[in-house]
């Protein structure tokens, strides 16, 4: 049997922004993600949400050689106005991670970089709006806290509080999660598991496979100043784990 391998993608906001030399990774022009989704429905990759994407690595499913899941973070606003109507084109599923406790608010951690703009994040209606026209809503901790710098107790506290706060917000199950800022500690999947997450997404580089625990996956970060060939580049060669990965699919083993 061939060793399924998938691409999680990770993006945060889309919309019209000015060039920036430091975090391009947050960012993502309108255009160039309407290109890329363009792209990846004429190559004929699918497009899958997480629960297709870990029954396939479970072997429960047969996983398409080109399968892809997109994943946004944060819960920006800009994604009603310009990520919603592309996947809506195009018929592809998303996650979006919300942070609960900031549902409605700006993403205040920007004001640490002077002058650099401070987006809003999705509010009550907006998110009940995504999530009726299909898009996956899955967690982002209640604080965007960096859990691996937390006590166990406070991570899982974080864990199951944005999970409830999400499943009330919603009316539907909550069972994916995001760590922000990519942190996370032994503790972390452990923790995820017994609050009743079936996936978390990490910053973790490479691509998905067998050998990876689904409380620690990687991901591919889409960045501002990716350009179609190298989004495809990414998307179709880039596979190699970087060594934290290998690292952490060692221990994850080993434990």
């Amino acid at each position: 049997m061939t060793e399924p391998r998938l691409s999680i993608l990770m993006y945060h906001q889309v919309g019209d922004f000015a060039p920036m030399r430091e975090h391009r990774a947050n960012y993502c022009d309108r255009r160039r993600f309407a290109a890329q989704m363009a792209l990846l429905a004429r190559l004929g990759y699918r497009v899958i949400g997480l629960d297709e994407a870990l029954a396939g690595l479970r072997g429960e499913r047969a996983l398409a050689p080109r399968s892809v899941v997109l994943t946004f973070d944060d819960g920006y606003r800009n994604f009603v106005d310009h990520a919603l109507p592309v996947l809506a084109r195009h018929g592809f599923p998303a996650t979006v991670y919300v942070i609960s406790d900031w549902v409605g608010r700006r993403a205040e951690w920007f004001a640490k970089d002077p002058g650099r703009p401070v987006p809003e994040l999705m509010d009550a209606a907006a998110l009940r709006e995504i999530h009726a026209a299909g898009i996956t809503i899955g967690s982002h901790t209640a604080n965007h806290v960096k859990l691996g710098e937390c006590s166990p107790a406070r991570q899982a506290e974080e864990l199951g509080a944005s999970r409830a706060r999400l499943e009330d917000l919603l009316g539907a199950s909550v069972h994916h999660l995001c760590y922000p800022f990519g942190s996370f500690d032994h503790h972390t999947p452990g923790l995820a598991a017994a609050a009743g997450y079936r996936s978390a997404t990490t910053c973790l580089r490479g691509a998905v496979t067998r050998a990876d625990h689904p409380l620690a996956l990687p991901r591919k970060a889409i960045s501002f100043g990716d350009d179609l060939l190298g989004f495809w580049w990414k998307v179709a060669l880039k596979h190699a784990p970087k060594p934290a990965l290998e690292a952490w699919r060692r221990r994850l083993a080993d434990e």
